[in-house]
């Protein structure tokens, strides 16, 4: 692995000269202090004049196989949705998954995150595609028994032999193995509370869908005698510290009581929320608060449309002033921890900050346009006025993944996407 060096580079306001070397960031001094380093002379030198480093993003939410299937169930209620997409993948193959998977690596690459938190069908495909794209993904085996006892039996004994067959390849390759269930209206009780102990016993995270919309929240009560969501996944035992919950939307002061007690991280998907009109009141204030962790994510493709965080960044801001109807809601320090460091808090990793030590997981802004010209900070030019064509270059892992905007093999990874959707229907 070939060490970086990015000359005279903004990093916090100052300007600096950034040393990287087996994956992570080794040295951060001032400006024009790589004079007198001895550097080897395979390191690959960047000039950053005009430009920032920001922490590479952490999308928290992901379905990748899904970044071909944009644009089929437009304007559907979410019940309607998921039905039409759960009948398209059961089309689906390992080898569709991994040319899908590659397309959203393409795309999350190019808006900057270095890190994705994904839950899908052929989890190895997924993971076997990042690694090749040079992306860091937290991959798994995907539990849905649709309340189904056989079923249930077959998942558990798969997900047993899919744990015992990745553990050496995900040490090498730096991947981060999870385990995930669905909802608990696709999961019988019994799959749910096994996944649980699963996930505890070999000390990974559980990756869920939690109160995503009131419908679920209203079944849930009807079915467990009153009980929401989370007190039910509470009173099974399911709640606690690595359990990553995506939406969080339909919760009560209860509930929030519940996700801080037992360490529980949410995960905020303000567009495929809104999109599916599952609702927009995301209590971001109460769950900070009450001093849970936040994260976000994007979703997958066929709800949320495309995997740029900074637009959910920018959206989610935008909702949490309005609703509240309070300009400082979601202030822009916050926002840029929950595409970050919360992230890599959630997924327990030493990144989402530009410290020396930490993963060296950048992203490099290029400040030389009009979006950048004002006086005004440049988070927030970054977040509300520019978009992430602004980013050119990223690093993750300690290697470029993208230099001025070319990402390696995208025309053939497009072209083989294009063959793999074709054997897909749709309709």
């Amino acid at each position: 692995m070939a060490s970086i060096l990015l000359k005279n580079i903004t990093v916090d306001d100052d300007r600096k000269d950034v040393f990287i070397d087996k994956g992570r960031i080794v040295l951060i001094r001032p400006a024009g202090s790589c004079v007198d380093w001895d550097i080897a002379g395979n390191c690959e030198v960047m000039d950053c004049t005009d430009k920032v480093a920001i922490p590479g993003f952490i999308n928290m939410h992901t379905h990748a196989g899904m970044a071909l299937m944009r644009g089929i169930g437009e304007d559907m209620v979410f019940q309607d949705w998921i039905q039409k997409i759960w009948k398209i993948e059961s089309g689906f193959d390992h080898d569709y998954v991994y040319w899908a998977a590659k397309v959203a690596c393409i795309e999350m690459i190019r808006t900057g995150t270095t890190t994705f938190n994904d839950q899908y069908w052929f989890f190895q495909a997924c993971q076997k595609a990042a690694s090749e794209m040079g992306i860091r993904p937290a991959v798994g085996y995907d539990i849905i028994d649709h309340n189904d006892p056989e079923e249930a039996r077959r998942q558990m004994d798969q997900c047993q032999k899919k744990y015992d067959e990745v553990q050496d390849l995900w040490n090498k390759e730096g991947a981060i193995y999870e385990l995930a269930f669905h909802a608990i209206y696709s999961v019988s009780e019994p799959m749910m509370m096994w996944a649980a102990d699963f996930a505890r016993k070999h000390d990974i995270p559980l990756h869920i869908h939690l109160s995503e919309t009131l419908k679920e929240v209203e079944d849930c009560k009807a079915a467990h005698g009153g009980l929401t969501p989370v007190e039910y996944l509470e009173s099974i035992g399911v709640l606690g510290p690595n359990l990553l919950a995506a939406h969080c939307l339909w919760l009560s002061p209860h509930d929030i009581e519940l996700l801080a007690k037992y360490g529980v991280h949410c995960i905020h998907n303000i567009n495929s929320n809104t999109k599916l009109s599952s609702g927009y009141k995301f209590l971001y204030n109460e769950l900070r608060d009450a001093g849970v962790n936040i994260c976000i994510g994007t979703d997958g493709c066929a709800s949320s449309n495309n995997l740029d965080i900074l637009e959910a960044m920018k959206t989610s801001a935008l909702f949490q002033k309005a609703w509240r109807n309070d300009p400082k809601a979601l202030p822009l320090n916050e926002l840029l921890d929950m595409a970050t460091v919360n992230g890599a808090k959630a997924l327990r990793l030493d990144s989402g900050r530009l410290q020396e030590g930490c993963l060296a997981d950048i992203s490099i802004v290029e400040t030389d346009s009009s979006y950048f010209l004002s006086p005004g900070p440049f988070l927030a030019n970054l977040v509300y006025s520019a978009h992430s064509d602004c980013i050119d270059s990223v690093i993750a892992n300690g290697r470029f993944v993208m230099r001025g905007r070319e990402i390696p093999g995208e025309r053939e990874i497009l072209h083989e996407a294009r063959q793999a959707l074709a054997k897909i229907k749709t309709n």
